[in-house]
């Protein structure tokens, strides 16, 4: 997933796959998901976004990795 927001015009859209879309549904006024003809989601589209959500918080992340990616087990290919 990608996220994207324009401080400029105040949206916010987030990218869930490289698919483009064919149609849109408003669910919301200013809330927009963007699906394609067999009714995937390719994103969502939230205009005024900073009256609707705290910015800051869609704009930071954590990464929560596997325990086992870390195990001194692991076995490197190509080591």
């Amino acid at each position: 997933m990608k996220v994207h927001y324009d401080e400029e015009i105040d949206a916010l859209y987030l990218e869930l796959g490289k698919e483009n879309p064919d149609g849109v549904i408003e669910i919301s006024e200013g809330i927009n998901i963007d699906t394609t003809s067999q009714g995937k989601l390719t994103g969502i589209e939230i205009l005024a976004a900073s009256k609707k959500i705290d910015i800051n918080t869609i704009l930071t992340y954590t990464l929560e990795l596997d325990k086992n990616l870390l195990s001194k087990d692991t076995v490197v290919q190509g080591a």
